[in-house]
């Protein structure tokens, strides 16, 4: 298959951000949405230019250079506003792009579940309602997935798709509703289980799906309970859920989420908020971090804005410092809540599982109960909240030697054994 051919555009304002770091993410971000980059274009600005993004100069010479480098994609490091992408896309004459519309496409192509088509649909409705000028030319690629026709696009009436879009918004919009009704269901049925949630976050392609996957080989031991585990950028965007049973460890369940990345579309993340709200429920998060990339603090900071954005910062962390094997560091090493490991190596699983059970099971009691036979319900619920560490059957009922939820133990202290 032959990639497409996209030009890189950037301005460096001298803002205090990485520059070099965020063109070399946007190539990445590109590769990841199946294009080749042939060339990069960078321009030194105190501001960027309110018309054209870029100075007139410039414009001409990304026309120049899409030309003689054979590019029909232009794709700029940042959001570009509808005026400044009506404007480039006449000047430059080719399909133009901005960092968040690329994203979109990603996402676009990624998503695998309803839920996740219909969130993103929506996301990039969004986005094009108010850049329909601009994407006259381009609402093929812009409108792939979203239901638009792009037969005859260029005779049809801005108004018409305007109306199209929204419309298709508020059919999309009802149907998500009952999706989330069925997922907030789901999601307090897993919360009165009392079995501790877990939550995989973290920077996009930082081995959160790796760490998901090696839990489900070791603890679980079931192939078709694995998620895909690919080295690119958001090559997982539908969260799942799998129930972890550690060998001489108590259960948790634990969720991988979207990554978070910079700039990340607020559309985005207002479109998958159902979805990332599994981190706002967790009772604790486990916030992957790869550790072998010399931006890492970076991407730890933007994990964090993200995670505040969701109200999910008040949730217990555990920081995972990932790919420890490929830096100049001893590991498995555990410093407070911070653990040194690799995933793909199994190196510090079982350091990682006592790190966090330090933090889940804080304020769990170990006690002996006995249950009256009469009350086999009491005893299944033990059973599946609390970890139930020895049963013997005596005449009375059932004596159990178990570590249970401070809760627990005060509901069912009449069964204490003293």
């Amino acid at each position: 298959m032959e990639l497409e051919k996209v030009l890189l555009v950037g301005v460096n304002l001298d803002d205090g951000t990485d520059f070099q770091q965020s063109m070399k993410e946007l190539a990445s971000l590109a590769e990841a949405c199946n294009m080749e980059v042939v060339g990069t274009v960078v321009q030194n600005l105190p501001t960027i230019n309110k018309g054209l993004y870029i100075g007139t100069g410039k414009v001409e010479e990304v026309h120049e250079e899409a030309g003689v480098l054979g590019a029909t994609t232009v794709i700029f490091d940042n959001a570009l506003s509808p005026m400044q992408l009506r404007n480039l896309q006449q000047e430059i004459g080719v399909n133009v792009m901005d960092r968040t519309g690329l994203i979109l496409d990603i996402f676009s192509e990624r998503a695998k579940t309803r839920e996740a088509k219909m969130q993103v649909e929506i996301a990039k409705l969004q986005y094009m309602l108010p850049r329909l000028a601009g994407l006259r030319t381009s609402l093929g690629r812009q409108g792939g997935g979203s239901g638009l026709s792009n037969k005859g696009a260029g005779e049809k009436k801005i108004e018409l798709d305007r109306r199209r879009i929204e419309h298709r918004m508020s059919e999309l919009r009802k149907e998500l509703e009952t999706i989330l009704q069925e997922r907030e269901t789901q999601r307090k049925q897993r919360m009165q289980s009392g079995i501790p949630r877990v939550a995989l976050v973290g920077y996009t392609n930082a081995g959160k799906s790796t760490l998901l996957n090696v839990m489900i080989d070791t603890y679980v031991g079931d192939e078709s309970k694995k998620v895909l585990e690919k080295d690119m950028l958001f090559a997982t965007l539908d969260t799942t859920v799998r129930k972890i049973t550690p060998k001489n460890h108590k259960p948790f369940l634990l969720s991988d989420t979207v990554g978070f990345i910079n700039q990340l579309p607020h559309n985005l993340v207002k479109a998958f908020q159902s979805t990332l709200e599994e981190a706002k429920y967790a009772d604790l998060l486990l916030e992957v971090i790869d550790f072998s990339d010399e931006n890492y603090k970076d991407h730890m900071k933007v994990t964090e804005e993200t995670l505040k954005e969701i109200g999910a910062e008040a949730v217990p962390v555990v920081y995972i410092f990932n790919k420890a094997d490929l830096v100049d560091v001893t590991i498995p090493s555990v410093k407070g809540n911070k653990i040194f490991m690799s995933a793909k190596s199994k190196i510090g699983m079982e350091e990682l599982l006592q790190t966090m059970e330090a933090v889940l099971f804080k304020d769990y009691v170990e006690c002996d109960m006995r249950i009256p036979f009469s009350k086999g319900n009491i005893l299944a619920v033990l059973k599946e909240s609390a970890d139930i560490m020895s049963t013997e059957y005596e005449p009375e009922g059932t004596k159990i030697h178990l570590n249970c939820r401070k809760a627990d133990y005060q509901k069912y202290e009449s069964y204490v054994i003293r």
